[in-house]
């Protein structure tokens, strides 16, 4: 076992900004520990570098143990971009902290796909090729999706509706489905079809202010047309905007006051 301090802010905060880094908080007299170490030391070497182990003795730094609230061991701790990302305590079998790892560690075509996105519709083909080249990567169809949704929301809402769920991406999907719904929207006789209508062509057009005004327009003339559209849509563009954005800010209190 490893008895040296280690340096936190450079071999695991400053560190972690580059890769990963797996914290193992251990003591000389923990048992468990001595049956976990070993399985950590493996897979460090088998990662190829895609993450970093360092081991911390609380006995020599409790400090740190203390500032990270350890109150067993051995603890582990995943730290990516300086903050912990993941964290089990106790000393699991070699095949569960495989798992652990591969639902938590960042997938390294992330970076790629961002780049992706980024490049707009210049960068279609190049998406649409990587969603083919990586079935297993759910985000990289929902990026593809999400670029053809004023293009052709056809498309866009059947590549959203063969999506599975995913952990922290249900409001993007449904957002994306409402939002294909609009770009899609074709009006019927109700008076407040043309109001989805004009907000459909600003849609396309990337008018996003308009798009709000008229969708204010749409809930308050019937907010529930078309199982919640109106309602539905809005919401959707304002947290597609985010919520400190200049249009989320000047159009949510009107689209409060049209809701009742």
């Amino acid at each position: 076992m490893n008895e040296t301090l280690i340096d936190f802010q450079r071999d695991v905060l400053d560190a972690s900004m580059h890769t990963p880094v797996l914290v193992d908080f251990w003591a000389e007299w923990c048992g468990p520990c001595r049956v976990l170490g070993p399985v950590l030391e493996a897979l460090d070497a088998e990662a190829g570098g895609r993450w970093k182990l360092v081991k911390l003795n609380t006995e020599l730094q409790p400090d740190i143990a203390q500032a990270y609230r350890i109150m067993s061991i051995p603890a582990v701790k995943l730290f990516d971009q300086g903050k912990v990302k993941a964290e089990f305590v106790g000393a699991l079998p070699k095949s569960q902290i495989l798992q652990w790892l591969s639902t938590h560690l960042p997938d390294p075509r992330t970076a790629q796909l961002e780049a992706l996105r980024q490049s707009g519709a210049a960068g279609l083909a190049a998406l649409e090729g990587f969603a083919a080249a990586h079935p297993d990567l759910p985000e990289a169809r929902l990026a593809l999706a999400e670029a053809l949704l004023f293009s052709d929301p056809e498309r866009a809402l059947a590549i959203a509706a063969s999506l599975p769920p995913a952990p922290g991406a249900f409001d993007r999907v449904e957002d994306l489905r409402t939002l294909a719904e609009l770009a899609a929207f074709e009006p019927d006789a109700a008076p407040v079809a043309l109001k989805l209508a004009a907000a459909r062509e600003a849609l396309r057009q990337g008018d996003d202010e308009s798009v709000l005004r008229l969708l204010v327009e749409a809930v308050a003339t019937d907010k529930s047309y078309r199982r919640d559209l109106p309602r539905k849509a809005i919401l959707a563009m304002f947290r597609r905007l985010g919520d400190d954005h200049l249009l989320t800010r000047a159009y949510r209190p009107k689209f409060n006051m049209a809701l009742y």
